[in-house]
Order: structure tokens, then C-alpha cells, then sequence
């Protein structure tokens, strides 16, 4: 089978790369090995220059361009990483970039590449339909097209990362990698596989959009109608043909995590690890964690593939986190409106040992009863039994709550 790509492809793309890329860190978590029963390492390739590891592919496929393509320029569409790699690499080599990105990007990644000098245009509500404006701008320009992933250059470029892992880590047992279009798999999976037949290649996508999963249990090709997650990374409707070729012959199973879990590992990656990740980047962690990847006893390497998050999203993000950890507790009741009923109220909350952050007293709303008033308590806790005992106690002494 000629996959139209090869692991000379790979270490040229590796010399390309040497003083453009990060050669990045690889981080034995000592945190979440102990929670897994396996050896965690961190593959840091948030901490990767433009904060993914995007770059590798784009700088590979734009550093190759004839002299009359550079002259016309290169166009992308992206909803936010690709699109820093191919803006960088674009004004490291002085040629012009378009980048379409869907209009609900994050605005961090929208910064960051007009920052880089790209014509930023805002087009379609997801990835794909930012695609096929860039598509139709492509072909009015005569401007060079620059797949996020489905391209074996691309691939090439993203296989670099296998080389460096193979480097840092021998006797390496399985490598769990998140999936978009499946550009960074298809590279990676491709290489792994050449060089160490042993070693297992997970993917892992958003339940929201798990257009490669159901591809890959279909056999053909699969479009799902609506990529919806917050890992807005990985957030493809279609995957590429290129890529799925790749997958179906080098990757050996695939999982999907759904927003909770991504949330959580992104919580605990910042607190354990002091580690900035966006939600795709998150979503190797969240399976191994949430245990749908049989592991244990392994050497594993998860990719944080980045870290462009936006900070509205971050507090969206680490706040679902803290729920589904158990440590926040939403509650609404109505309560006497009478002085005193409130102080008693806190006074139950505070006897077991959570702190309040926010408390709304509303006595006014056409929906509240006359002579009652409806408190809303979001409250510090620390674990899912901690909020069990709260409840109950609450309910013991009358009070009538309900979770919002």
C-alpha cells in the first residue's frame, strides 16, 4: 500500500524544523501515574512555539513551496491553531497569508495571528465552513492551499513528534493522541508504527464531534452534522481522506470524551501539573483518567497538543471542572421572608465546612411567592460525598433545595 508518505518524509521534516520548532519537553507525572496505574509522560506540546504543534506541519509544507508559489501567497482555514502555524511560518519565510476562521473562534487565537501578520477573514459558524470559503478564495487568488491536515506534508510535519518521543522515551508502550481532522494521529501513528510495531496508537476525540470514531467503525468515510465541544481544536465535522487511510491502517483504537471529563483533566493539569491547556490538548488526559484506555502497568505518552485557550473560555472550562469534581455546589431555595431566615440558612451551610463564593437574595420576582424569598448559594466543596452531606443536612432541617 503507497501511503504517499515515508519516514524520509519525516526526517526531512525534522531537519526543516531544527531552530524553528521546539524540540519539546516530555514530563513523567508522578500525579497522574499514581491515579492511572501507569506511567504517565507529558508530552508538552502546548509549550510548543504559537502554543501548538501545529507549526511542525505548516512550516514543513510553506518552507517546501517553489519560488512562484511563495509569490502568490498561501491560504488556510483554521479554527485557530493551524492558523497560527501557517501565519508564523508565513512571515518567518516574508510571504503573505490568508487565514478563514470560523466567526466563533476564540478571540486569543484570532489575536494571535493578525499578530503574525496573516489577513484575518471570519467566515461560516465551524471549521468546515470555514473551509469551503477558504477553498473558494484559493481558487480566486491562485494562492496555495494549506490543508490543517489532510496532506502528507502536513503529516510529515506532525510526525516529527513520534521521532522526539522515540528519543526520549525508550520502551515506550502506547502513545494517546487527540483527533481533529487527524493530521497529528496519521503523522504520528504512521511513524510509530514504522519504526516500533509494539507500540499501541490511541485517538481520542470530543463526543461531539467524533467524525473520525464513527468513520473508522464504518469503514468509510463519515460526516457528523454538527461539531459541538468545547475543545474547539478538535472540533471537525469530516475527517480528511488522506488522514483516514493512514488511521485505519495504523492506529489501533479510538475513544471519545465528552465536555465534563475534558473540563476535569484541564482543572487537574492546572492545579497538579501548573499546566496551561486548551480543551483539545486536554483530551488524551481525560480518557486515560476517566479510564477508557486500557493502560495499566504502562508506559504511556499522552500530547497536550496545545494551549491557545481563551481566557473567558478558561473560567467556563475550570468552572464545569470543579462541578464535575465535586467541588462547587449550585443550590436554589425559598426561604421565610423574615429577618433571621437567611442568617439561619448560613449558619447550616458554614457548620459543615464550605465556604460560600456567591449568594443571591431575591424577595421581588413575579415568580417567587408573596412573603418568601429565593436564595441561590454557590458554594466551596470537596468532594462529591462532601455535597451527599450538605443535602442531607439541609433537607433534615426542612429546607427544600434544588441544584441550577
Amino acid at each position: 500500500m503507497n501511503e504517499a508518505i515515508n519516514l524520509n518524509d519525516i526526517w526531512q521534516a525534522a531537519e526543516r524544523l531544527k531552530g524553528i520548532a521546539h524540540y519539546t519537553p516530555l514530563d513523567y507525572s508522578e500525579t497522574f501515574s499514581g491515579m492511572t496505574g501507569s506511567s504517565i509522560y507529558l508530552k508538552l506540546e502546548n509549550m510548543q512555539k504559537t502554543g501548538s504543534f501545529k507549526i511542525r506541519g505548516a512550516f514543513n509544507v510553506i518552507a517546501g513551496l517553489a519560488e512562484k508559489e511563495k509569490e502568490k501567497g498561501v491560504i488556510a482555514a483554521s479554527a485557530g491553531n493551524h492558523a497560527q502555524g501557517v501565519a508564523f511560518a508565513a512571515a518567518r519565510l516574508g510571504i503573505k497569508s490568508t487565514i478563514v476562521m470560523p466567526k466563533g473562534a476564540p478571540i486569543a487565537k484570532i489575536m494571535a495571528t493578525s499578530n503574525y501578520g496573516s489577513e484575518v477573514i471570519l467566515a461560516g459558524n465551524n471549521y468546515d465552513e470555514a473551509y469551503r470559503h477558504a477553498v473558494s478564495l484559493q481558487k480566486e487568488t491562485g494562492a496555495t492551499y494549506v490543508h490543517g491536515f489532510d496532506d502528507y506534508r502536513i503529516m510529515a510535519g506532525q510526525g516529527t513528534v513520534s521521532i522526539e518521543l522515540l528519543e526520549q522515551l525508550p520502551g515506550l508502550d502506547a502513545v494517546v493522541v487527540p483527533v481533529g481532522g487527524g493530521g497529528l494521529i496519521a503523522g504520528m501513528g504512521y511513524a510509530l508504527k514504522e519504526l516500533n510495531t509494539g507500540i499501541k496508537v490511541i485517538g481520542v476525540q470530543a463526543k461531539g464531534a467524533p467524525a473520525v470514531l464513527e468513520s473508522k467503525k464504518a469503514g468509510v468515510l463519515k460526516t457528523v452534522s454538527s461539531a459541538c465541544t468545547i475543545a474547539d481544536g478538535i472540533a471537525v465535522g469530516e475527517p480528511g481522506r488522506n488522514t483516514f487511510k493512514i488511521i485505519c491502517r495504523y492506529v489501533d483504537d479510538m475513544v471519545t470524551v465528552d465536555d465534563e471529563e475534558i473540563s476535569r483533566a484541564l482543572l487537574l493539569l492546572l492545579e497538579r501539573s501548573k499546566l496551561v491547556v486548551e480543551g483539545a490538548g486536554a483530551a488524551g488526559l481525560a480518557a486515560v483518567l476517566q479510564d477508557k484506555i486500557v493502560c495499566r502497568g504502562q508506559r504511556v505518552a499522552v500530547i497536550l497538543s496545545g494551549g491557545n485557550i481563551d481566557s473567558n473560555m478558561m473560567s467556563v472550562i475550570l468552572e464545569r471542572g470543579l462541578i464535575k469534581d465535586g467541588r462547587r455546589l449550585r443550590i436554589s431555595c425559598l426561604l421565610p421572608d423574615s429577618p433571621g431566615s437567611l442568617e439561619k440558612l448560613l449558619t447550616e451551610v458554614s457548620y459543615h465546612n464550605c465556604n460560600v463564593i456567591s449568594i443571591t437574595h431575591d424577595r421581588t420576582n413575579l415568580g417567587i411567592p408573596l412573603k418568601k424569598a429565593r436564595v441561590d448559594l454557590i458554594l466551596e466543596t470537596r468532594n462529591q460525598e462532601h455535597i451527599l452531606q450538605i443535602k442531607k443536612a439541609l433537607e433534615e432541617r426542612g429546607y427544600i433545595t434544588k441544584e441550577f
